[in-house]
């Protein structure tokens, strides 16, 4: 779907009310949220940021879709991901996010290959050493990873991003913060029946709006 088709699907599909349907907008409350306090950004530019932990089957489901997406952004808009949970093993996983970003190995070749262990090839990776065999497997120099893995820059890196989660009041994902003063994701507005890419598809076109708002707040 090409993103200048997004909102229009959005509103053909029954996703809005009748008196949204119109326009093609999305309903704040229903389709995104607004932040009771705007995070910080970079001037005249817009902010995409997802939050993802590897084990969520949705978050696996959504990345494809994303990934695509995030191509075709325009050049006054940024994209980053903070992968979040407070359980140790996902603590764990974002350490390896984060290292694997420390050393410029975090490409999508090898960012798909976490998401495929885990969730096509039954990979556990409960601990340091199952973490580095995994990254290891799929290409990564292990001896650099390991040295980045434990330390001090990683573990602020892993503070910083739960901390933004907290304030993003990111209570599921995968969700996308825009501007840092919108959320949505796949799990906002969707119908019962509605298929994992349909809620994919669905949360970019909001995330399409959301953008164009944000530049109209400056």
């Amino acid at each position: 779907m090409k993103r200048r088709d997004a909102a229009l699907a959005l509103a053909a599909a029954g996703l809005v009310p009748a008196s949204a349907r119109a326009q093609g907008a999305p309903v704040e409350g229903r389709h995104y949220a607004r932040l009771g306090q705007p995070l910080p950004g970079a001037p005249g530019r817009v902010e995409v940021v997802e939050f993802f932990f590897y084990r969520c089957p949705h978050c696996f489901a959504f990345d494809p879709l994303l990934e695509a997406w995030v191509r075709q952004l325009p050049a006054d808009v940024s994209f980053r991901r903070v992968p979040v949970g407070q359980q140790l093993v996902l603590k764990l996983h974002q350490r390896m996010y984060y290292a694997l970003e420390a050393i410029g190995a975090l490409t999508p070749a090898v960012h798909g290959g976490i998401f495929n262990a885990f969730h096509r090839q039954g990979v556990e990776a409960n601990d340091e050493a199952a973490i580095v065999a995994l990254v290891g497997k799929l290409g990564v120099d292990s001896g650099k990873f390991k040295q980045a893995f434990s330390s001090f820059g990683v573990q602020g890196k892993l503070a910083q991003g739960l901390k933004l989660a907290e304030l993003a009041r990111v209570e599921t994902v995968p969700a996308l913060v825009i501007g840092g003063r919108y959320r949505t994701g796949p799990g906002m507005g969707a119908s019962p029946n509605q298929s994992e890419a349909a809620n994919g598809q669905q949360a970019l076109a909001v995330a399409d709006f959301l953008i164009k708002l944000s530049r109209e707040k400056g």
